[in-house]
């Protein structure tokens, strides 16, 4: 990376930041230098501390020990406003809107201003930044009219109204289709051309190739490396292993293989399935589908168009308006003990924050772990211990909070916890949202694995990991069935981009 001069001063420069969490290490004297006017990767399994870091720059946390220096000006951060006060500016990977304010509303929301707000000002200011810088959004909506991607745009937009000139954007694309992706690169890329920065965190390789200057690989809340693209790139064009060997430390398969489903047997069966959202409107409309044993069966479609509430509904979390939900023919309320959840909502529905690890892994199972109204403490903590060991938790003591977990070892607790369970069906809504790359793998190869004796059915975003494991692929766009595509059908995976973002006559 260059060096510092006066006419070249880092943007940010992060030196010996060290962050403790009781007996958490989450930064170990982390340096971390971002220059004016680039785009910097943040890389690391979780757990690693990209999450602290970025939460120390812009003013989340304290360090404990260390110096931040923004422009050459060494600076402490006590909150969020100091940080902004500073142009610094956070997108977190759940969005901070109000969904029954406007756009212009949650883009002015928290700024100093006189008592009487001249809203058509503001709506006529955000207009043009939105033109600016081709976010085309209309500032009178109100958020929960927009797409998930459009509100990335608005997060993106009250950032540019404060005009800050270091944003951090932490998983970005984790909620788009490939379009909306691209049209966010071709944002960053305009910011950047103003001469602003970018930190980038993503666990996704190849868009770290597209899109970064540099690449900085964190691992235990240490630095591994800071690197440019080009120097793990293959000659296929393509990142190598390399980059995915410093972020978890070993050998990483980034293609998985898998055999064909065999079975003919249908397990579940959903007929003519609708249900009503929170507005009251129908978020699933006239859904069919069958699932067989053995099989994986993928919803894909972006988030907000309707998967929630079709899986509360196969969990009886959600009444339906109408049609009929399968168990090996039977109605799924009655075979409830039969299916595992993995809820996409780690904290709110997967797990208790506030208890512990040990508690949190009883949850779904209190039978196996009970005699009486009593929990048989050592039995659990046999299997608990067993469970963190399989599935590569980091976890001080069973005995901490689940909410002291970072994410997405938090993740791989649920996940653990279900999967141990043996179940008839197991419904995994994002299941690897939020871990990182070798996490990921292991997740998957134990996906395949269960395939074989239970049927699955996945709900995810992501269509590299759709593609890796379906069988068939449903694709859903505002509560109906778009496609659904087998795997072996080449001509219809070229389609599932478009039939994402609602394009069904593609043919």
């Amino acid at each position: 990376m260059p060096s510092s001069s006066p006419k070249n001063v880092p943007a940010v420069f992060m030196k010996g930041i060290v962050k403790n969490f009781q007996d958490v290490v989450a930064n170990r004297g982390v340096n971390f230098r971002l220059l004016k006017g680039e785009i910097h990767s943040l890389l690391g399994e979780n757990g690693a501390g990209k999450s602290t870091l970025m939460n120390i720059l812009s003013g989340f946390y304290l360090p404990d020990e260390g110096e931040i220096l923004i422009n050459g000006e060494k600076v402490t951060f006590h909150s969020p406003r100091d940080a902004l006060d500073h142009g610094i500016g956070m997108i977190h990977q759940h969005f901070q809107l109000v969904d029954n304010f406007t756009v212009a509303e949650n883009i002015i929301l928290g700024m100093p201003g006189p008592f009487a707000l001249d809203i058509a000002a503001h709506e006529k200011k955000v207009t043009e930044l939105s033109k600016r810088y081709g976010l085309a959004i209309d500032s009178r909506a109100r958020i929960w009219e927009l797409s998930v991607g459009e509100q990335q745009r608005v997060e993106i937009l009250r950032m540019l109204f404060r005009k800050v000139n270091i944003l951090i954007m932490d998983e970005p694309t984790s909620v788009l289709t490939p379009r909306e992706i691209e049209q966010l690169f071709v944002i960053m890329q305009r910011i950047k051309e103003e001469g602003r920065s970018i930190v980038f965190i993503t666990h996704k390789l190849e868009e770290v190739r597209e899109i970064s200057d540099y690449i900085t690989v964190l691992r235990r809340g240490k630095v591994m490396s800071t690197i440019r693209p080009d120097k793990v790139r293959g000659k296929d064009g393509t990142v190598s292993t390399e980059l995915a060997r410093m972020m978890v430390g070993r050998e990483v398969i980034l293609e998985i293989g898998k055999s064909s489903a065999k079975s003919d047997h249908t397990l579940l069966k959903v007929e003519r399935l609708s249900v009503r959202g929170d507005r009251g409107g129908l978020a699933v409309n006239d859904v069919s589908f069958s699932l067989k044993v053995g099989e994986i069966f993928a919803i894909l479609g972006v988030a907000g168009n309707g998967q929630k509430e079709l899986i509360e509904s196969l969990v009886n979390l959600r009444i339906r308006e109408n049609g009929r939900i399968l168990l090996e023919g039977k109605d799924i309320a009655e075979a409830l003990e039969r299916i595992a959840y993995i809820p996409e909502d780690r904290k709110g529905r997967g797990s208790i924050p506030d208890m512990s690890l040990l508690e949190n892994f009883a949850l779904t199972d209190r039978k196996r772990f009970s005699k009486g109204p009593y929990l048989r403490w050592k039995r659990l903590e046999e299997k608990a211990k067993s469970l963190i060991s399989q599935y590569n938790i980091t976890a001080p003591s069973l005995k901490m909070n689940a909410g002291q977990l970072s994410g997405g070892n938090l993740q791989k607790l649920i996940l653990a916890r279900e999967l141990s369970q043996n179940p008839l069906l197991l419904i995994a809504e994002q299941p690897t949202r939020g871990l990182d790359i070798g996490a990921t793998e292991e997740i998957w190869k134990e996906l395949l694995r269960l395939r074989e004796t239970c049927g699955i059915l996945l709900i995810s975003g992501d269509i590299k990991e759709v593609l890796s494991l379906a069988d068939t692929i449903l694709v859903i766009f505002r509560g109906q069935v778009m496609d659904t595509i087998s795997c072996e059908d080449e001509e219809g995976m070229e389609r599932i981009g478009l039939l994402m973002a609602g394009v069904k006559n593609t043919r």
